[in-house]
């Protein structure tokens, strides 16, 4: 189909293009006349989701920020933040409210209060601002003043159920904590108990390099004198040096330990067989000739305790791991109660709702010219169809088939001259230009 023969199409059909047009328009401007007007207010939080936690540090990752959000956003349009809001408002103690509930459809089993939250929900939305951590939250309701009102106690039960929610799991993570640290601690005291109770039952002391004072005593043989050699045992320092870093690890513990902890009275047990060890490599170091055989006797004494002090190694180190292990469950308890009590959960709410001049609908410009689109489209669809149905030839064009010349058209003169001109001016609306005669 050419130009031409569509323009002659809605020429033809005219009145069923004006009538679908003026039919779209009249019915926008019904619409919008019959309709109650909605104005939509905004109201904004600002979600700190690359701010790290103010307790613990932690921060949102990119990866999940996005489910974070979403998830946000199906929050505000719960029924357990429509529910604070329409308390907030005063909307269930109500009378014109209560009085919309009497008057409800039959079918419509909700209670009064989820009745109402439903209509917070139904005038609710929310979006983050594209590029940045707004979160945008929108009410549309039948005057400014209300929409305004609303939008801000949105937000604001928003960000008190939120943070509800994380206080909420804190305290739960909090008492789960505190009972792992009080197990934790009872087991701890349990082994540090039968640690010393098999230390004091077999004579094995143990350092904090859970090193025996035996093995050590036999080291400080091994550096007395030349004469003797102990190819097991690696070199030991002097016994002055091992000395004084007892002295120093015992001072340091007695600031921050008590004066009847077991890791304090051990080392000082530690410092006192060291200071044993060195007296006695002073005497044998005096006595010359019998110093090959007192090493040789520790030797065996070591040797003979070795399955003991393994023994006596492993508990030290379920000591250890106990002790590892509560101190972190105390850390993350003592977090968690501090998350609870925070004010700062990561929202912060900038400023107010203003209550907007105009309302959101109806927008006549866009009611109008959309309607006269719509009525435009829909008019040339029914014309097209209504010729396609009832074909007619309104011009030379629509004789034309294939290999079949037209030989000429009967017309009035001034017609044909009109629409010789035509052609010649816009050769592209005839699909065989120069093909006609006059």
């Amino acid at each position: 189909m050419s130009p031409i023969q569509f323009l002659r199409i809605l020429w033809a059909r005219r009145i069923i293009l004006v009538i679908a047009m003026l039919s779209c328009i009249v019915a926008a401007v019904l619409v919008g006349t019959m309709l109650p007007a909605r104005y939509k207010a905004n109201s904004r939080v600002m979600l700190d989701i690359v701010k790290p936690d103010p307790v613990t540090g932690e921060m949102i990752s990119s990866t999940f920020a996005r489910a974070y959000v979403g998830t946000q956003i199906e929050l505000i349009k719960d029924y357990r933040i429509a529910g604070r809001v329409a308390d907030m408002l005063g909307w269930t103690s109500s009378p014109q409210m209560a009085a919309a509930y009497a008057h409800r459809s039959a079918d419509d089993t909700r209670d009064f209060r989820r009745w109402v939250a439903q209509r917070v929900i139904d005038g609710t939305d929310a979006r983050l601002i594209e590029g940045s951590n707004i979160l945008e939250i929108q009410y549309i309701g039948s005057t400014p003043e209300q929409s305004a009102q609303v939008a801000d106690a949105v937000r604001r039960a928003y960000v008190d159920q939120a943070v509800a929610f994380k206080r909420e799991d804190a305290v739960s993570n909090a008492d789960f904590f505190r009972k792992q640290t009080e197990q934790l601690r009872d087991q701890l005291r349990t082994a540090e108990k039968r640690k010393t109770d098999f230390e004091t039952a077999n004579g094995v002391l143990l350092d904090s390099q859970n090193n025996d004072q035996e093995s050590l005593r036999l080291a400080a043989l091994a550096g007395a004198g030349p004469s003797v050699s102990a190819p097991m045992i690696a070199p030991a320092n002097p016994v002055a040096g091992q000395l004084a870093q007892a002295d120093a690890a015992i001072a340091s513990a007695e600031r921050v330990l008590g004066p009847n902890n077991p890791d304090l009275l051990n080392m000082r047990r530690q410092r006192d067989a060291i200071a044993a060890s060195g007296r006695a490599a002073a005497v044998t170091m005096s006595a010359g000739p019998n110093i090959a055989a007192i090493y040789g006797a520790q030797q065996a004494k070591v040797l003979a305790q070795r399955g003991k002090v393994d023994e006596a190694r492993q508990l030290a180190t379920d000591v250890s791991v106990l002790r590892d292990q509560y101190q972190k469950a105390a850390v993350r308890m003592a977090e968690l109660q501090q998350q609870s009590q925070a004010s700062d959960m990561g929202f912060t709410m900038l400023g107010n709702a203003v209550a907007p001049e105009s309302p959101d609908f109806p927008k006549w410009p866009l009611l109008i010219f959309g309607s006269f689109a719509l009525g435009a489209a829909l008019g040339i669809l029914v014309s097209l169809i209504a010729e396609l149905i009832s074909r007619r030839v309104r011009g030379m064009e629509d004789l034309r088939y294939h290999k079949v010349p037209v030989l000429g058209m009967m017309t009035t003169t001034d017609a044909a001259k009109k629409r010789r001109a035509l052609l010649e001016r816009f050769p592209f609306l005839t699909s065989r230009p120069g093909a006609e005669q006059a």
